[in-house]
């Protein structure tokens, strides 16, 4: 049995952070967490230390000062379970817009092949619930420019819901990746194709986040729409 290590990014998640760390410990699987905090002003990072007395040896927390981004983070993140051995890696939000159950499917679909595995919103079966229509179409039809541009087999291009086998990370020159706004989740998975990874889509119920406020913006957007293009004539 291999060791896994979900990888969660935080700022100010103070109200979500508790309840994921139980729900995730819960789970019929050994997962151990890495909470990446970038210096959250809530207390985020406080209440993780807390919980870590109560969950020693599978809690662990890195701090960063200042926000830098959700790209630097889970790069943070990358190295940090490389070094450190673990053989399935897992990308996850704190404010269970991601459900943690779901992690149990990915797994699985990486134990019986997949070098990637993608909770997608939108193969046969994944659902979206709680968002206006215009962010479902914007969502959707932005994954539908990156598969015309880069021509890679993967139906919700954008999605941050993800596990990976050790050796796509091991394989991938993370100081290379260019990107790390929303345009990261984009870069690995051609990176990943690029190396001839093998990528399956596991559907999921993707559900807006209910606390919190989210990190979404029109810029983020931006750099997503024009970075596809620079990774189409620039990554090898």
């Amino acid at each position: 049995m291999g060791k896994n290590l979900v990888i969660i990014p935080t700022y100010n998640e103070i109200e979500n952070i508790d309840k994921m760390v139980r729900t995730v410990f819960a789970l019929p699987a050994d997962f151990e967490l890495l909470i990446v905090d970038d210096g959250s002003p809530d207390g985020t990072a406080a209440h993780v230390k807390k919980l870590q007395e109560e969950f020693t040896g599978k809690l662990h927390i890195e701090e960063r000062k200042g926000k830098l981004g959700l790209g630097t983070a889970y790069i943070h993140g990358f190295k940090w379970a490389l070094a450190r051995q673990y053989d399935y890696i897992f990308e996850m939000d704190c404010d269970f817009s991601h459900n943690p159950n779901d992690l149990i499917r990915l797994l699985a679909a990486c134990e019986k092949g997949a070098d990637v595995a993608v909770g997608s919103r939108y193969c046969k079966g994944g659902k979206v619930s709680n968002w206006p229509v215009g962010r479902i179409l914007m969502s959707y039809f932005a994954s539908v420019y990156v598969r015309m541009v880069l021509w890679i087999p993967v139906t919700d291009t954008t999605a941050g819901f993800k596990c990976y086998r050790r050796r796509v990370l091991a394989g991938i020159d993370l100081d290379q990746i260019k990107f790390m706004g929303y345009a990261f989740q984009i870069e690995m998975k051609y990176r990943a194709y690029k190396k001839g990874f093998k990528i399956e889509e596991v559907p999921i119920m993707f559900t807006d986040r209910v606390l919190g406020v989210s990190k979404m913006s029109t810029k983020i957007f931006k750099e997503a729409f024009l970075g596809v293009l620079q990774m189409r004539f620039s990554t090898k």
